[in-house]
């Protein structure tokens, strides 16, 4: 697979290629290992689609796994106690919740990763509250999310979301100063339809986000020179 969009989020690719320059390059690596052609197994049952073989998420997540653990990320837990003192005095079906945790897909060092291949809740909510819970419980200090472009997303199951409209609301919400430095990858199988791959470094054009029935312009930038394999060493 190859990354065709970046969205810094709080800084996260300064951040990122700054602190952690050769975890990039694995991550990187791991992207380019994924062969997603062998993963459109999806027989599709929708009406206008039907027989269609389409990306299959779960096999995206288990191939991204393999390879994170195979260079020895590791997913990590922490547990969650819920309190019982937010229920008003009238409330009496209160219940003890046991084994609750929060997870992160892959940490090596203090830098988090996770992979989303799933609904856009999922996406903000990685960004916005699971790594600033990470980062308060010092697991990690920075954090990379990987998500779909939408021209892989419409070779894969509905109800998934893509970088387009993820980068152009968090663009739109902008920064709080409890945000953790983000570097968010949108990944596909190609760079075009009909050219070999360019190098990391080849611009990528705007992409288009229809959002509540409008069509708005998502600046996605072109891929810093940092992200060039031969850029990315141990600091």
């Amino acid at each position: 697979m190859i990354i065709g969009g970046q969205y810094s989020f709080n800084n996260g690719l300064e951040v990122v290629t700054e602190k952690y320059p050769h975890l990039l390059a694995e991550i990187i690596q791991i992207i380019a290992a994924v062969n997603a052609e062998e993963l459109k197994v999806k027989e599709s049952k929708e009406r206008g689609s039907a027989g269609k073989l389409f990306y299959y998420p779960p096999a995206l997540n288990k191939a991204f796994r393999f390879e994170f653990q195979n260079r020895g990320w590791a997913n990590r837990r922490v547990a969650s106690e819920y309190s019982r003192q937010h229920y008003t005095a009238e409330y009496q079906r209160g219940v003890d919740v046991k084994g609750a945790f929060r997870d992160m897909d892959f940490v090596k060092e203090k830098l988090g990763v996770e992979v989303q291949f799933g609904k856009y809740s999922f996406m903000v909510y990685n960004v916005a509250a699971k790594m600033t819970i990470f980062k308060n419980k010092g697991i990690i200090d920075a954090g990379v999310e990987i998500v779909p472009l939408k021209q892989l997303v419409s070779e894969m199951s509905s109800g998934v979301s893509y970088f387009e409209q993820f980068a152009w609301d968090l663009e739109q919400r902008g920064v709080s100063n409890i945000d953790v430095p983000v570097l968010i990858l949108g990944i596909d199988t190609a760079y075009t339809h009909q050219q070999p791959n360019p190098p990391l470094s080849t611009p990528a054009n705007p992409a288009q986000d229809t959002i509540g029935g409008n069509t708005t312009n998502v600046d996605v930038p072109a891929l810093n020179d940092n992200l060039k394999p031969e850029n990315l060493h141990d600091a």
